[in-house]
């Protein structure tokens, strides 16, 4: 079973993204294309108080008529936080994606933050270790590279 913390040790991207609760939507919108992801973290100092994500500015920014220049991300972000621990396999992620509704997971080990996985980086690596399972099988099956 693959783990969280072995997809974060082959991760390309380790730069966890992250605005303060008093900067404004605009400001957090930026970050998010910038980086070409869809969601940040949000953080008071070293302590993360939520998440916002394309999601979040869908439903309580255009819907309710605000403006991202005006509003501040603690107006709107998700507080409710769902976590991970890097010992959680990937399956158990998506498990919890699922339930919950959400495309983000911050990874909290030991009461701290360090990182967040998406469900993109899930499933990459899943499709990615299944193409992998079968061209073993395909190479036994076929007797190649095996008996050198």
């Amino acid at each position: 079973m693959i783990t969280v913390k072995m997809l974060m040790e082959t991760k390309k991207d380790t730069v966890m993204y992250e605005v303060a609760p008093t900067d404004t939507v605009y400001h957090a919108l930026e970050v998010m294309a910038q980086a070409n992801i869809g969601a940040v973290l949000v953080c008071d100092g070293d302590q993360m108080v939520g998440i916002f994500s394309e999601r979040d500015y869908a439903r309580k920014i255009i819907l309710m008529g605000r403006t991202s220049l005006d509003t501040q991300i603690q107006e709107i972000m998700t507080k409710e936080m769902v976590t991970v621990q890097p010992e959680a396999t990937l399956e158990e992620c998506m498990a919890m994606m699922t339930k919950h509704r959400i495309r983000h997971l911050p990874v909290m080990e030991r009461g701290r933050l360090v990182g967040m996985i998406s469900m993109r980086d899930v499933v990459d690596v899943i499709i990615a270790t299944k193409d992998s399972m079968i061209e073993n099988l395909e190479n036994y099956i076929l007797g190649k590279g095996y008996g050198k």
